[in-house]
């Protein structure tokens, strides 16, 4: 585990502290826990960017054409 030395405003330093609270968890693991969600939904971009430039539209036309033509159930119908 590593120690991270973190400078912050006075008016956020006190939203994550109530914030923290409010959860029952220490600032720590309430500034370690947004720290693993923005990292998450970075990579998660930059995977669906790289899976998108790997695809192609003739594969997808490919997989649409085994699905059979058949009507939608009908609470599938759009009014």
């Amino acid at each position: 585990m590593s120690t991270l030395s973190l400078r912050l405003p006075d008016s956020l330093h006190e939203g994550v502290r109530k914030l923290a609270k409010q959860d029952n968890i220490s600032i720590n693991q309430f500034v370690a826990t947004a720290l693993a969600e923005k990292m998450s939904a970075l990579t998660t971009e930059t995977y669906l960017v790289e899976r998108a430039r790997r695809g192609s539209k003739e594969k997808f036309e490919h997989v649409l054409s085994k699905i059979k033509d058949t009507e939608p159930d009908k609470n599938d119908i759009l009014q």
